[in-house]
């Protein structure tokens, strides 16, 4: 016995009517009868296709300003009955309850509502509860209807019922069935977030709807898959599919260059998620020249990014450098035509957007969610620690630092000069290798560090380090200080005649 039907009935109620007039024709030409509502049965009325209204099934007009129109027993009836059911069939009969088939349903955009701004009353009135109800009950009765639940679906849909005799195969009702309660529990979701924005409840709900499977995870044996809206984030220009490890640096690119929004042209290479050069200058050409000697052997295969347009000029240098990702506000149109010259060379540009304000990582068998690390290290908020307080440049150079070592793999110590990147000593389990690390790598790119800043992301426990730094030439240091010890510190530097400042924020990146 075929578990293929047939579509006899329908009921279309959305909010998009964008691409549903092919269905609707397609329908009538199958003598499928149609029911409908409000501004959707206007629509087919429009098209010059007969529409039965909702109202006549129920007997009940469309009230509360449009607040209820489908929610009642024969139009549910209609569509939960089972049609393998004796019972359930006798009942259609003595109730006079037609069998529905097919429901197409487009929600009502709550999550657009949101995020246009839109005033609490506004945002309410977009919590669709009746299209919500129809995907359910669809949902639920696969076996006997094809729920289409969105817009995105119409195409898919259309196409279904454009064979030979528009039946739909169980195997499809079910699909479409699993389509809809990804949209009905990602709605709810969006509604519930919307009233926890203040975290009244201890609840987490993730939902994302557009899901890209990767070529692989971190690892060729590993899946990998991206869920979110990259197109919001990105307009790509060029280049091939970004991998996993691609996105996780094109992550860790635009969260860093976001501390340098707005100021002198500043250009970062970026390698496993930390800076391997970065400069602030007066060109991006010579921003990106010095952040490529920052360390030219990392530089490799990295992820590039700008905070202002890349031109001509620092098009042509960048493009005598492998690297996989190439990021920017924006690109001249001389600058793309060079930098398309390697085809597998992906070109993004960067739009005005916000980022996220958590941070969610998978543990044990849970989630850890903190709130982002938003605070970013200024001048007027330090604390001189030391006698001697740095100069103005070394201040500037400090802060230079300080961001970048927020953005860098803990234990971590950075050092810069003139604004630029000498070198980091990242991800150690000591702080002391990380500075070791730190100057043994500024030394081997003949860094001259006399006159070099020092970064820490926490404080200093013992003086071991501000001496280290000391004897390489650093003249002045941030950290957080907060140390029962941070007088050693102190002390030494003021013996030594090395400034030094507290931000009294610690920036761990684990």
């Amino acid at each position: 016995m075929s578990n293929s039907k047939t579509i006899k009935s329908a009921l279309i109620s959305v909010f998009s009517k964008e691409g549903l007039a092919p269905i609707v024709k397609k329908l009538n030409e199958q003598g499928v009868i149609i029911y409908s509502t409000g501004g959707t049965q206007k629509f087919i009325n429009d098209l010059g296709i007969d529409v039965v209204p909702a109202e006549d099934i129920t007997s009940y007009p469309s009230i509360l300003g449009g607040r209820v129109k489908t929610l009642h027993p024969k139009i549910f009836g209609g569509i939960l009955n089972r049609q393998d059911n004796a019972l359930d069939v006798a009942e259609l009969v003595e109730f006079e309850i037609p069998q529905i088939d097919c429901v197409i349903v487009d929600l009502y955009p709550f999550e657009k509502t949101v995020a246009s701004g839109a005033s609490e009353q506004d945002i309410i009135e977009k919590i669709d509860i009746g299209g919500i109800s129809l995907i359910r009950a669809a949902g639920k009765n696969f076996k006997d209807v094809i729920c289409v639940s969105s817009v995105n679906d119409y195409a898919e849909f259309l196409e279904l019922i454009s064979n030979d005799h528009g039946d739909i195969s169980l195997e499809d009702r079910k699909r479409f069935a699993l389509k809809s309660f990804n949209v009905s529990s990602h709605y709810d979701s969006a509604i519930f977030n919307y009233f926890n924005s203040s975290q009244e409840e201890t609840v987490l709900k993730l939902s994302a709807l557009n899901g890209q499977a990767l070529r692989y995870g971190e690892n060729p044996h590993q899946k990998g898959f991206f869920f979110g809206d990259f197109n919001e984030i990105f307009t790509k220009l060029h280049g091939k599919e970004l991998s996993y490890n691609n996105l996780l640096d094109v992550d860790a690119a635009v969260n860093l260059m976001n501390e340098f929004k707005g100021e002198a042209p500043t250009f970062a290479i970026l390698k496993h998620n930390n800076a391997c050069g970065i400069a602030q200058r007066d060109t991006l050409l010579n921003a990106y020249k010095d952040a490529l000697a920052g360390d030219p052997v990392s530089a490799f295969g990295g992820v590039l990014i700008s905070n202002t347009e890349i031109d001509k000029a620092t098009s042509e240098e960048i493009h005598s450098l492998f690297c996989e990702v190439v990021i920017a506000p924006s690109f001249s149109e001389d600058a793309v035509e060079i930098l398309k010259g390697k085809k597998n060379r992906i070109l993004l540009i960067l739009k005005d957007i916000h980022l996220p304000k958590t941070t969610v990582r998978t543990c044990l068998n849970g989630v850890l969610v903190q709130d982002k690390d938003n605070i970013t290290d200024a001048a007027e908020q330090l604390s001189h620690a030391t006698i001697g307080k740095p100069s103005s440049n070394e201040i500037e150079d400090l802060i230079f630092a300080s961001k970048i070592c927020k953005h860098t793999k803990s234990n971590t110590i950075v050092l810069a000069k003139n604004k630029q990147l000498c070198a980091s000593g990242t991800g150690q389990t000591s702080r002391v290798d990380a500075l070791n690390q730190a100057i043994h790598k500024a030394q081997s790119f003949n860094f001259e560090l006399q006159g070099a800043v020092m970064a820490s992301d926490a404080f200093f426990p013992f003086p071991d380090c501000v001496e280290i730094a000391d004897n390489a030439g650093i003249t002045a240091v941030i950290q957080p200080g907060g140390s029962i010890k941070d007088q050693l510190s102190i002390d030494y530097c003021n013996t030594n005649n090395v400034a030094m400042v507290f931000t009294g924020t610690r920036h761990f990146k684990h």
